[in-house]
C-alpha cells in the first residue's frame, strides 16, 4: 500500500508540472513574427485647436488602436502590421495619450507581446466612412491642426478601404496637391536630451 501510494505522488507531480508547463506556454501566446517600434512622441500633436472634444478624441484612439490590432492578428505579426500599427497608434495617442488600449497595446508591442482581441466598435467598412467623413470635417476647419488631421483620417480610410471609391478619390487628390502624407511626424519626435 505504501508502494502504491509513493507512485501515485510521484505520478501526480508529474501531472501537476506538466499541467503547470502547459499553462506557461498557453499564458505566453504567439510570438510576433516582426519587431515593434514604439511611437516616439513629445508632445501631443492636436491641442487645443482642434475641432475635437475629449471624449471623440478617445473614442477615435480606441478604434484606431482595436484596427492596429485586427491587423496584427491577421497578420500573424508580420513587420508590415507593426509597422502599420505603429503608424495608427502614433495617430492614437497624439488623439488621447491616456487612452487605456493604446498604452497597454503600445507596451505590450513593444515587449513583444501578441496582445489579445480589441473588440472595435464599428467594422472596418463602417470605421473607413466614419474616418472619410469626419476628415473632410476637419478639413473644413481653418486651423491648421484640423486640416493636418483630416489629412490623416483621410489617408487611413482610403488605407482601411481601398474599395471605397470616395475615400480613394479624396486621398488622391490631397497627395496630388499636397505631396505623400508624413507618417513620421507622428511616430519619430526628436528624442529630448
Amino acid at each position: 500500500m505504501i508502494g502504491r501510494f509513493k507512485e501515485m505522488k510521484g505520478f501526480m507531480g508529474v501531472m501537476v508540472l506538466a499541467i503547470g508547463l502547459a499553462g506557461l506556454v498557453q499564458a505566453a501566446g504567439p510570438e510576433l513574427k516582426g519587431s515593434y517600434r514604439e511611437p516616439t512622441i513629445n508632445k501631443r500633436m492636436f491641442g487645443d485647436d482642434l475641432a475635437m472634444v475629449n471624449n471623440e478624441r478617445d473614442e477615435y484612439a480606441t478604434n484606431l488602436a482595436a484596427y492596429a490590432m485586427k491587423i496584427i492578428l491577421d497578420s500573424s505579426g508580420s513587420q508590415n502590421s507593426l509597422d502599420t500599427a505603429r503608424r495608427l497608434l502614433g495617430l492614437a495617442l497624439h488623439l488621447s495619450p491616456r487612452n487605456k488600449k493604446c498604452v497597454v497595446i503600445n507596451a505590450q508591442l513593444k515587449r513583444g507581446l501578441m496582445p489579445g482581441k480589441v473588440v472595435a466598435d464599428y467594422d472596418s467598412h463602417v470605421f473607413a466612412r466614419l474616418l472619410l467623413t469626419r476628415g473632410q470635417l476637419l478639413e473644413k476647419n481653418k486651423a491648421p491642426v484640423n486640416r493636418q488631421l483630416a489629412r490623416y483620417f483621410i489617408a487611413l480610410s482610403a488605407s482601411i478601404d481601398p474599395r471605397n471609391e470616395d475615400a480613394v478619390y479624396e486621398d488622391e487628390l490631397r497627395r496630388i496637391d499636397h505631396g505623400k502624407i508624413n507618417w513620421s511626424t507622428l511616430t519619430d519626435a526628436q528624442v529630448r536630451p
